[in-house]
């Protein structure tokens, strides 16, 4: 049997990931923080780290056969191994939360078997309930399911998971540590949730090449004998779960200072943090670094690794600013609030004669191991299907997509079995029938998810930057609502010889800021190599989304794509090939001066589209225009 076992790769022997192991390991001292979100690139033990904490962790106290991990002498009303059952330790429970699982899943249901049986209206618990008082784990959790969200949001506020349905009334505690992972690649993360999360560590794979061969020497022999690698480990994985225990219990002893406290609130102020939140967790994330290293007083030193976990993540950022935090603006006010030195006389002496250090000596004692230990908001609505502000837009009803819930329905096109079943049964106990009248639908959720592609001229005129900067403006504020559509955005510019795609389809702010960060502009106009660009971006995206193409230009091309072509008959050829495909365009007219030849006006009647003159459109009124045009789902 051992050998069928499915081994975690041992937590100490992670290599170069210090800061992930530390976040991990702080909410292990105090399961009430919050939890922690790993964000970082593939490849970089997001996932073996978390999954590899379980391991180290004190075991609690709990009944035998809860379904609820129940502590000794704490009864859910709603368990019955609690009354029977009898005390014991055991481990802390890791639950991984599929992508796909079902809300019964999740919350809890009612329990067909019995229901079929003996016609008993009997609760099943969750997954909420197998994880309270352990790790709740959700890989990739950019992308769990909008109705999985709001459970969790509602659950992670109250710490108790309310179920009401199928005649059942059940409230039951919920608390658990969330750990999550996720690529930016894939999109961010909704705003209420990432605020959920006590700590963020960002992660990368290791720069240095020691490391790097060190990391792949220890997965090797991982895979190769996982039982043998994992016993050579075995005394650090003792020595990390006694200090683990260590910590527990040193944690309700641990102090932090009014000094300290002001200083939270300082360097949350200083970073323009608007959630509260991010005060609370700092408070705990310091108190649980100093018991982690068995000491009883809080040092600035914690505080500042505090702070690189918790206001990251918190911050309020300007358009363009890269993501994390300025760890030299955090070294400079963890300066400013260093106590001043003790009073001393020109031989070095206190006024008490004792030596001390000087002025400048004193500073860099104090803080010595700390120092080395808004784009346009807009909400983004299509004017298609049943969506509302702030959500993604989603097909309730849709023939294929994720089963979210079953609702009464006598010529159902999609029977939900179990709950027909439970209904019959319900009905009458003992005699199970089904009839017409116990049928249910199920009800699926389907992504209706847009592209919105900018074609943006970038040739050289007076206009060029302006018309970059309302396309980065429009760009972030069109990502910044659209999380919950899984919405993406993709920019391709032309200038000189060439098209260029600036930004590939991708639903990430970050992403999209660290692509639009430098616009170039200038040059000749070659808009038939922007728009044979388009038609196939548009083309490798038809089989995700529906898409909205806008394109910014004044219409004078005079860069054909062949040698001895004529550029403008060839736009007007592209154009015409893209209205054929079907795609919704807007076009916006650039052309400015006494002397307009109005083609761009020709060209958006070619492709069947609106036209309108970008004087009329700032950031802000670019993104609320293309919102109103999205293409229906």
């Amino acid at each position: 049997m051992d050998k069928m076992k499915i081994r975690n790769f041992p937590f100490s022997a992670i290599v170069g990931q210090p800061q992930l192991q530390r976040a991990l390991m702080l909410c292990a001292v105090d399961p009430g923080m919050g939890g922690v979100l790993i964000r970082g690139d593939k490849g970089t033990a997001k996932s073996t780290a978390a999954r590899a904490l379980a391991d180290v962790l004190p075991q609690i106290d709990t009944v035998a056969g809860c379904a609820y991990n129940c502590s000794a002498g704490v009864v859910s009303e709603h368990c019955e191994a609690c009354a029977t059952g009898s005390p014991r330790l055991g481990p802390v429970p890791f639950v991984t939360l599929p992508l796909g699982a079902t809300e019964d899943r999740v919350i809890g249901s009612v329990d067909l078997a019995r229901a079929l049986q003996g016609g008993q209206r009997v609760f099943r618990p969750g997954l909420l309930a197998a994880a309270h008082r352990g790790v709740l784990y959700i890989d990739e959790v950019n992308l769990l399911a909008d109705h999985l969200v709001d459970v969790l949001l509602d659950v992670a506020a109250m710490g108790v998971n309310s179920v009401q349905r199928e005649g059942l009334s059940i409230r039951h505690p919920a608390r658990f540590t969330l750990v999550g992972t996720m690529n930016l690649e894939e999109g961010d993360l909704r705003p209420q949730l990432l605020d959920r999360f006590a700590l963020m560590v960002e992660v990368a794979a290791p720069r240095d090449k020691k490391v790097r061969s060190e990391v792949v020497r220890r997965r090797i022999a991982f895979e190769a004998d996982p039982a043998g690698f994992s016993a050579a480990w075995d005394d650090q994985q003792q020595a990390l779960h006694r200090q683990l225990v260590q910590a527990q219990r040193l944690l309700p002893q641990v102090t932090l200072d009014d000094a300290m406290l002001d200083l939270i609130s300082h360097l949350c102020c200083e970073f323009e943090v608007a959630s509260l939140r991010a005060d609370i967790v700092m408070h705990k994330a310091s108190r649980a670094m100093a018991a982690l290293d068995g000491r009883l007083q809080v040092t600035p030193a914690d505080l500042r690794s505090a702070a690189e976990l918790v206001l990251p993540h918190r911050r309020r950022r300007k358009p363009f600013e890269q993501p994390g935090l300025d760890h030299d603006r955090l070294d400079e006010l963890m300066r400013e609030a260093a106590p001043p030195p003790p009073a001393q006389d020109d031989a070095g002496e206190s006024e008490d004669g004792e030596q001390t250090p000087s002025d400048e000596q004193g500073a860099e004692q104090v803080f010595a191991a700390a120092a080395s230990a808004s784009a346009p908001r807009i909400v983004v609505e299509s004017t298609a299907g049943h969506s509302s502000a702030g959500r993604r837009s989603e097909a309730m009803g849709a023939a294929r997509g994720r089963v979210v819930r079953a609702v009464p329905d006598e010529q159902p096109t999609s029977i939900a079995i179990g709950a027909t079943l439970l209904n019959a049964a319900m009905r009458e106990p003992g005699h199970v029938q089904v009839t017409r009248a116990d049928l249910h639908q199920q009800i699926r959720v389907g992504k209706s998810a847009n592209l919105i592609l900018f074609v943006v001229d970038a040739s050289g005129s007076m206009a060029a930057q302006r018309r970059m900067e309302a396309v980065k403006g429009a760009v972030l504020a069109l990502l910044t609502d659209a999380y919950q559509r899984r919405d993406t955005v993709a920019v391709i510019s032309f200038r000189g010889q060439s098209a260029h795609l600036l930004l590939a389809p991708t639903g990430s702010v970050d992403r999209a800021e660290q692509g639009l960060s430098e616009l170039p502009t200038g040059g000749r106009t070659p808009l038939p190599h922007a728009l044979h660009m388009a038609l196939e971006t548009l083309e490798k995206s038809a089989h995700r989304a529906p898409a909205l193409m806008v394109l910014l230009t004044d219409g004078k091309a005079n860069v054909p794509l062949a040698a001895d072509g004529d550029a403008w008959r060839e736009s007007l050829d592209l154009a015409g090939k893209l209205a054929q495909r079907g795609v919704p365009a807007l076009v916006l007219d650039t052309e400015s001066g006494y002397l307009r030849l109005g083609r761009a006006a020709q060209l958006a009647q070619t492709l069947g589209a609106e036209c309108l003159t970008l004087e009329q459109l700032s950031a802000d009124n670019l993104a609320l225009t293309i919102r109103a045009r999205l293409a229906p789902t």
